[in-house]
């Protein structure tokens, strides 16, 4: 088991200097996690490091207390959904504008959270500057700490206050006792619904595990004498639960739950079939690699749309072409179809994603597709494969030792991963083909 990275939310009012400073701290990044779609602000999560601290860093839209249209809505829903899931946040505000009835609003939303606050004062790029942020000790949250984030003044100070008030790490409930299943898919397709209904269709819940910090309790449920843990996510509670705003704008969570699981449910809306935002949660489940088992919900309503199963399924594989060998199940989350089908095939994914292949026979497979299909020659030279090896499970990953590797292009790579799917299925896996030179 591991721990899971530490959560720091940038808020504030508009225009004080939020993104900048993500950006500052996002320069120090080790690796983008993810861009999540949202309404016209968006919010985005990074995993990043400074210094010896590594954490996920979450930018937001502006708080303001009185949000007007349907996209101010939006933005409000998201940062409220960030402030949810933080561990630490920091309140930035202008010091060149000084205190406004944004920053106390600010400061309130902040305060009701319960969550540590370290506050930034940003813009404080000169002595003079330095001087005035004494005035944002009136927001009753903390020291302010002047800041620049545009010339990066100030910024290890900053950041040695956020850990100071982080929270010790804890570990998750993660581990190979079970295959764990996320279900995953865009607002309002859903997911909750289907919890509901897988839960009628497993036998008892046989015992609850520790989750991540902010999800304290992940589900195992038992299928055809098979203990299944169903990670705990916004998604998956009880709609009476789940704070305004919340459900809907959780992608973080969603992307976390993704990144811990085994298998991913990937819910579709049959009466909608496959929109942008259902290409972004697809696309983050391959780029984690990780096994998908397809759902297409409310096909009880398929009659009434005219929608018919070859289209959906032409449509289903167009434009999810990286999730190509995922099985598609047709379902009714409310009336409770086709669930068991959904979970065999969720079963089977996970049966091939940490499954071992015998060297023997991955020595012969390969052999035959080499000798049926040799790597194109380049010069005088013969591009060789000398060795396959399988180095891991979860995902199957298969290592070639070759003289070298820059020479076997793409579409050999290709075909050796098909004949690796054609001999072994992996339905629903991705699979990982390393290239090596031999040494």
């Amino acid at each position: 088991m591991a721990p899971k990275l530490p959560i720091i939310a940038i808020i504030g009012r508009p225009n004080v200097g939020k993104s900048t400073l993500f950006n500052r701290l996002a320069g120090r990044r080790i690796a983008i996690v993810s861009d999540i779609p949202g309404t016209t602000r968006d919010r985005v999560s990074i995993d990043a490091r400074f210094g010896n601290l590594a954490f996920a860093l979450v930018d937001t839209g502006g708080i303001e207390e009185n949000a007007g249209d349907r996209i101010d809505r939006a933005v409000q829903a998201q940062t409220a959904s960030a402030i949810s899931e933080a561990d630490v946040l920091i309140l930035v505000t202008d010091a060149v504008s000084g205190v406004t009835a944004g920053d106390h609003d600010a400061a309130e939303i902040a305060r009701k959270s319960g969550k540590p606050v370290v506050l930034a004062a940003n813009k404080a790029d000169s002595e003079k500057r330095a001087l005035l942020v004494v005035d944002f000790y009136g927001l009753g949250i903390g020291d302010p700490i002047p800041i620049s984030a545009y010339h990066g003044q100030g910024i290890t100070e900053l950041m040695e206050a956020v850990a100071r008030v982080l929270p010790e790490p804890v570990e998750t409930g993660d581990s190979d006792l079970y295959p764990r299943i996320a279900i995953a898919g865009r607002t309002n397709v859903g997911k909750s619904a289907l919890m509901n209904a897988i839960a009628g269709h497993t036998r008892s819940i046989v015992s609850p595990v520790p989750g991540t910090t902010r999800d304290p309790v992940d589900t195992v449920l038992r299928f055809k004498e098979r203990d299944l843990q169903f990670i705990d996510t916004a998604g998956l509670r009880r709609r009476g639960r789940i704070e305004q705003g919340i459900e809907k704008y959780s992608s973080l969570r969603t992307l976390q739950a993704i990144e811990r699981c085994h298998v991913a449910i990937l819910v579709l809306d049959a009466t909608e079939f496959v929109t942008a935002q259902d290409t972004h949660v697809a696309g983050f489940i391959d780029q984690a690699g990780r096994g998908a088992v397809i759902a297409l919900n409310k096909w009880d309503l398929a009659p009434e749309t005219g929608v018919e199963h070859d289209a959906a399924m032409l449509e289903i594989r167009q434009r999810l072409k990286f999730l190509v060998s995922s099985p598609v199940r047709l379902i009714s989350a409310l009336h409770g179809r086709g669930i068991p089908g959904l979970l065999e095939s969720v079963v089977a994914t996970y049966d091939q994603f940490t499954r071992t292949i015998d060297e023997s026979e991955l020595r012969r497979v390969i052999s035959d597709a080499i000798a049926a299909h040799p790597p194109p020659s380049q010069g005088r030279n013969d591009v060789r494969i000398r060795k396959i090896s399988q180095r891991r499970t979860s995902p199957p990953t298969f290592v070639f030792h070759t003289g070298d590797p820059a020479r076997i292009h793409f579409t050999y790579r290709r075909y050796l991963e098909n004949s690796l799917r054609n001999a072994f299925g992996f339905q629903g896996t991705p699979l990982k083909l390393e290239f090596v030179a031999d040494r």
